[in-house]
């Protein structure tokens, strides 16, 4: 199935709708959101990629990352990205969002105006093996020292994204 992306100017205007990976090929600006789940001691969850991933597959990021399709919120897209990656609900809250540029590999490009939502929760997943190979919970000084040391078993927008989250708070 063909999956489509809203894209936008960077006042949030829609401009039109396009196939998810032709806008990652052209690197046209779209709408994304990316979630950071932490438990109650603090510590931010992590998913790893399914391998079957077309673009960095087998790479650790945030809790959930996508795109709200045409005519969905930020909110509600994230929601159901939350529920269909991770198979919980939990509450959410936007904290901010930003405009990013990455180069993903194999000619790929993440340009997203990414809203970003946090939540807590505790409780055992329900993965879906087809997006998420497995998932783990990692504190926030923990998880600077493994990107320092292996950069390349994160996805690069995590990265940016990370480092953002923190400027933010």
């Amino acid at each position: 199935m063909e999956e489509f992306v809203v894209l936008v100017n960077p006042a949030d205007e829609v401009l039109g709708l396009m196939e998810k990976q032709q806008a990652h090929i052209n690197g046209l600006l779209h709408r994304a959101f990316s979630v950071f789940l932490f438990n109650n001691k603090g510590e931010m969850l992590l998913q790893k990629r399914a391998s079957e991933k077309y673009h960095s597959p087998n790479q650790w990021t945030n809790a959930v990352c996508s795109h709200p399709r045409n005519g969905e919120t930020y909110l509600d897209g994230a929601k159901r990205r939350v529920k269909e990656e991770l198979g919980i609900d939990t509450e959410l809250s936007e904290k901010f969002n930003f405009i990013y540029r990455a180069d993903v590999g194999g000619g790929l490009w993440e340009h997203e105006l990414d809203h970003v939502f946090v939540g807590n929760y505790e409780a055992d997943f329900n993965l879906n093996k087809n997006e998420v190979e497995e998932v783990r919970y990692i504190s926030i000084s923990d998880l600077d020292k493994e990107i320092a040391e292996n950069p390349k078993n994160f996805t690069e927008w995590f990265k940016i994204i990370l480092e953002e989250y923190k400027h933010n708070f």
